[in-house]
């Protein structure tokens, strides 16, 4: 099963990502969203924004499409299949020019995430993933596998954390988890690509400003090979409704050590105030 979906969702982030290499490549302006924000936005996210929504839409006119560049979602999520789009996600690390940006595509069936497609154009690296059938890293022409490891010792974990951003929740986390090993990386799907790939074990977003669409696409990555992805309190994300926030942040974990690590990020997830309950 989606095949046809993930073939189609894949030429489009390939096509997107050229885009993107175009404007990178240039002495492009930086605009922000909303007056006071420091959420930037650049022709690149909506330029490849436009592609891959028009692309979306011509392939298949039934789904709904909820888009970070586009305004209107209402329509779209009275459909039972959604695709959640993010045409540029690390938008401060494109401006930065490290390559560390990705496209982000994912298929959510019946509210949960089912395909995803992440695609760094810096490094032409493909990562994609169906649940239930297995996820992939494409590279220079070779095709592998991914499984995330079974790393259960929280003493031995990998902790990713982003580049632009380190909260002190960071250091408690580490902390209290016994971590020593730490790398820092842009996007939410390249940080779930390291877990996917085995260079990294956990990721914790302990923050109520991702999206949906930072969500799905990789969520389906990580759950294909082999791992979790919940809010702070160990509970699935749902697809479909108003909210679009990830208001209850973001867990990323290999398969065999969440049971372990879920205790200390809920707790912490409490102090923050992103949970109203005990896990």
């Amino acid at each position: 099963m989606f095949e046809e979906e993930l073939q189609t969702a894949t030429a489009i982030a390939r096509d997107a990502g050229r885009i993107l290499l175009g404007i990178y490549a240039t002495d492009f302006g930086v605009d922000y969203k909303g007056q006071g924000t420091s959420d930037p936005v650049t022709e690149a996210d909506r330029r490849a924004n436009s592609l891959i929504v028009r692309r979306l839409r011509a392939a298949f006119p039934e789904d709904g499409i909820v888009a970070e560049e586009s305004e209107d979602h209402g329509a779209a999520l009275t459909k039972r299949r959604i695709w959640y789009v993010d045409p540029l996600d690390g938008t401060k690390e494109f401006i930065a020019k490290n390559g560390e940006f990705a496209v982000m595509i994912g298929l959510a069936v019946d509210g949960g995430a089912q395909l995803g497609v992440v695609y760094q154009p810096s490094a032409d690296k493909l990562y994609t993933g169906i649940v239930g059938q297995g996820a992939q890293l494409v590279q220079g022409g070779q095709t592998q596998s991914l499984r995330v490891s079974d790393c259960s010792f929280t003493s031995d974990l990998r902790l990713v954390v982003s580049r632009s951003h380190r909260p002190n929740s960071t250091t408690e986390l580490m902390q209290k988890l016994g971590i020593t090993q730490e790398t820092v990386s842009g996007s939410v799907g390249l940080k779930v690509g390291q877990i996917a790939e085995q260079r990294a074990d956990l990721y914790v977003h302990v923050s109520d400003k991702a999206s949906l669409w930072d969500a799905c696409g990789p969520e389906a990555i990580l759950r294909a090979a082999g791992g979790r992805f919940t809010d702070l309190s160990g509970q699935p994300f749902r697809y479909g409704t108003s909210e679009l926030r990830t208001r209850r942040g973001i867990l990323c974990c290999n398969g065999s050590a969440f049971d372990a690590v879920l205790p200390v990020v809920c707790e912490i997830g409490l102090r923050e105030g992103l949970l109203d309950s005990a896990c």
